[in-house]
């Protein structure tokens, strides 16, 4: 009997924890997109918003202008320029499609715009949850929490996943155009307190390499570029990886990917990643 009580104590002690983190999901909300934002004051929620974030699944699938155009206060992009540059002269952002062309020209990520791009995080990195003791203040504020009790990333465990696929129109014989694809993959983590940066290397305490500095406070432990400009002639060769590695795969239909008696790796060459064996 007392066994049921303390287990029950320990329960009314979890669910009060619980209660005090605003969710995605709360009735009636209570975590918003933040000021300067194109859909400032707005509830953040469950599903999949307009620029391709869905906060409660922690991943992004979208053009990668639209990682920045939100915040920036500038509807998304849905991959034609032109008619992009018209839409934001019709709605008042701008006087012109000079004017838009011009000012969209002059951000770095433009140049991007229709990348695709896939990305996963987890909890440390951008939670779907607000609980305060954060960056942001110790208590709630309507923002979704980073790096979730600590000061900083370092030591949070946070990490992020990408996977990029460019288009490359490329002319062929008789003037034929073919268009191929440029995949580009990385892993970032953050850092532990005993990591040392070396001419922008993170290593381990034990002198192990973690990667390149990322972000500051971050080691980028994996990536990948397959270019079809520099894999031979684009207009003769499959203009993609044959197999994606299994982390892509994973990270972006992970509800087509399946190992079996099948080995994942590269060809040798470290031009991989194919499929090994049936």
């Amino acid at each position: 009997m007392k066994t049921r009580t303390l287990l029950i104590a320990i329960g009314c002690i979890i669910i009060t924890g619980m209660a005090d983190a605003n969710t995605l999901k709360d009735k009636p909300p209570t975590i918003f997109y933040p000021e300067g934002h194109y859909l400032e004051g707005w509830p953040r929620t469950a599903q999949r918003d307009m620029f391709g974030y869905n906060y409660q699944q922690h991943k992004f699938v979208g053009y990668f202008a639209n990682v920045y155009l939100g915040g920036d206060g500038l509807p998304p992009y849905g991959g034609n320029a032109k008619k992009y540059y018209q839409a934001l002269v019709a709605y008042g952002y701008f006087d012109s499609v000079e004017a838009a062309e011009e000012a969209l020209s002059g951000e770095w990520f433009w140049g991007l715009r229709d990348v695709r791009l896939y990305m996963r995080w987890n909890d440390a990195w951008l939670s779907n949850q607000d609980r305060g003791d954060d960056s942001m203040g110790d208590e709630p504020d309507g923002n979704l929490d980073r790096h979730y009790g600590f000061p900083s990333y370092i030591n949070s465990g946070a990490e992020l996943t990408q996977f990029q696929v460019e288009p490359i129109k490329v002319t062929c014989k008789k003037g034929k155009t073919k268009t191929v694809y440029l995949y580009y993959y990385s892993k970032i983590v953050a850092v532990p307190d005993t990591a040392v940066l070396v001419d922008g290397i993170w290593y381990t305490e034990d002198g192990e390499e973690m990667g390149p500095q990322s972000y500051g406070q971050f080691a980028k432990v994996k990536e990948f570029l397959y270019d079809p400009l520099e894999n031979g002639d684009p207009c003769m060769k499959p203009c993609k990886p044959r197999v994606w590695k299994k982390e892509m795969c994973e990270m972006v239909r992970p509800d087509h990917c399946w190992t079996g008696k099948r080995v994942w790796g590269d060809n040798g060459n470290g031009k991989g990643p194919y499929k090994i064996g049936k």
